[in-house]
């Protein structure tokens, strides 16, 4: 991000400039530690952004970091998504790579510490057993009747647990803290399990792997993480993230802060419910373009900087709230707005000949990239005899509110003359097949001679020159504001969430676009190459965003 961007203040940075002032700390480092276990979602790069943001404007370093305990969710193409998100997004973490994983070593010595201590067990409860003996936010636990075992019992059955000896669920090391505590996370809570699967980074090495909450915060003070952030769910974890620094040989705490999450209109941000769409193949992948993911937003034609200011816009509190949708959408037409060069698309085209002008003959038009930067230059654009027009912009008859072609009624193409509607034609269905028009020769880039006045706009593209495309119209992946509340996502789908035309006509100047190339498509909206499916053998464009936010209207 550059140096000249503004500071923007939160009740966070009040706390590091605290910090800082009264010289707890020296400098800050923070980290963005995702668990390799699905793509990162438009919620994470508001995470992104502030750690990021923070160690950046306060000259200080932000990790990369994984925290990869649970390696039966966890993929390495989820890790190498990951990398890339945040690459893309316009950050660099400092150093290395770091996993959680690459202390796991450390983690155990940690874990056997603690049982010297007295502090941890080794517990043989079932996680039938387990839940009956937590109690509930109304009643206390009970003790483990193994919670009482030596040390020396428990160091032994550790180091079986390691040594592979025990089936999966047989065994587990427990912390030894109150099992009446009000919060249920301290009431004596599970440090390590079995699992016999293969890592993604340690291989077969492990058949222990530590829990998330006793992992994490080890992990943030091995790397000196000054300042530990995260959302507000993980407000209950502080009092454990707290008491494992506290009980082990470490010097660093760092100081856990939490943060509202972001919860956005229209969809889901919960990882497991993600899945679940991607599973019961309900989108095309962890990066359709409906979804909420980063890799699905850039498919989609969203930009890294029109997230980025939209995080900037929603800012960090302690305040839980929802983001409308409009919010998002208003951030990438800003950004497009300015810098997406402009051409001519038909989604739905019908052929439109005009009578009057000679046959065989290209007139190459010189267009405009972008009607307010001229630094953008012009294009060519070729004009013949046979057009296609949108089919939505013609009608035999219509009142005055229609400002489009009608029989007998004048309106400009594009860039180029007035033309007449005369006659169409039509098949046996009665769908119109071929208009036929007139031009008016003298209109070229200036008003009828006589003083008429046309009102109506229409873009166009040559039937000859023009070339054929896939356009994707995408929408909300949900038709209800709160999707996460249905117990069915099926039932809330929203069954326009894509439109596909497979026979659209584009101009040739599209004829080269590059993956992820962003263009206003004149009246249709901001549209951009695909990244994955198209290329100049198949051209394929994807709908970002609509010209205007008609979804509150057209969905009531």
């Amino acid at each position: 991000m550059s140096q000249d961007t503004p500071r923007v203040t939160n009740f966070i940075r009040h706390i590091i400039d605290g910090d800082l002032a009264n010289g707890k700390h020296a400098s800050v480092v923070t980290r963005f530690p995702p668990e390799p276990n699905g793509y990162l979602h438009i919620g994470h790069a508001k995470s992104i952004c502030l750690n990021f943001g923070i160690g950046n404007d306060y000259q200080g370093k932000t990790h990369l970091r994984f925290d990869d305990t649970n390696p039966a969710k966890e993929d390495i193409d989820f890790v190498n998504s990951i990398k890339e998100d945040v690459k893309w997004l316009g950050f660099q973490w400092a150093g290395d790579i770091r996993y959680s994983s690459n202390y796991f070593e450390q983690l155990f010595d940690f874990a056997v510490e603690l049982i010297k201590n007295g502090k941890a067990f080794v517990c043989q409860l079932d996680s039938e057993q387990m839940r009956e003996y937590r109690g509930s936010l109304t009643t206390p636990g009970k003790d483990s009747p193994w919670r009482e075992r030596s040390v020396d019992e428990n160091l032994d059955l550790f180091q079986r647990m390691r040594d592979g000896e025990f089936a999966e669920g047989s065994h587990s090391l427990r912390a030894k803290i109150d099992m009446s505590s009000p919060n249920i996370k301290m009431r004596d809570p599970i440090i390590y399990r079995i699992r016999f699967v293969e890592h993604h980074q340690t291989g077969n090495k492990w058949c222990i792997y530590p829990m998330y909450d006793f992992t994490h915060c080890i992990s943030d003070a091995i790397e000196g993480i000054t300042h530990s952030l995260c959302t507000l769910e993980f407000e209950d974890h502080r009092p454990l993230y707290d008491w494992v620094i506290n009980n082990i040989s470490i010097d660093v705490h760092p100081q856990q802060i939490e943060f509202s999450r972001l919860n956005l209109e229209y969809t889901v941000m919960s990882k497991r419910k993600l899945a679940t769409l991607v599973e019961d193949k309900l989108v095309s992948g962890w990066n359709d373009p409906r979804m909420p993911t980063i890799a699905g937003m850039r498919r989609r034609g969203y930009t890294a900087q029109s997230i980025v200011e939209f995080c900037k816009r929603i800012g960090v509190t302690k305040q839980e709230n929802v983001i409308e949708m409009s919010a998002l959408d208003s951030c990438i037409r800003e950004d497009l707005d300015v810098k997406a060069p402009r051409a001519m698309a038909v989604l739905d085209p019908i052929k439109l000949i005009i009578e009057n002008y000679p046959s065989d003959y290209v007139e190459e038009l010189n267009v405009a990239n972008h009607p307010k930067d001229e630094s953008m230059g012009k294009r060519i654009v070729p004009f013949t005899k046979e057009l296609f027009i949108d089919r939505a912009d013609f009608r035999e008859e219509a009142n005055k509110k229609y400002k489009r072609l009608v029989i007998d009624k004048e309106v400009r193409l594009r860039g180029a003359y007035v033309i007449k509607a005369l006659r169409c034609d039509k098949d046996d269905n009665g769908e119109i097949t071929t208009i036929y028009c007139t031009y008016d020769d003298e209109t070229l880039g200036k008003k009828p001679s006589d003083g008429r006045s046309v009102k109506g706009v229409i873009h166009w593209v040559s039937a000859s020159e023009g070339l054929n495309a896939e356009i994707r119209v995408y929408d909300r992946l949900f038709n209800v504001p709160n999707p996460a509340a249905s117990e069915d996502f099926s039932s809330v789908l929203n069954a326009d969430s894509l439109v596909v035309y497979h026979h659209a006509m584009i101009e040739p100047s599209l004829a080269k676009a590059i993956p992820e190339a962003a263009y206003q498509f004149e009246r249709e909206g901001y549209f951009c190459a695909d990244n994955i499916d198209s290329s100049p053998e198949k051209l394929v464009f994807n709908r970002t965003v609509g010209l205007r936010d008609t979804w509150a209207n057209d969905k009531k």
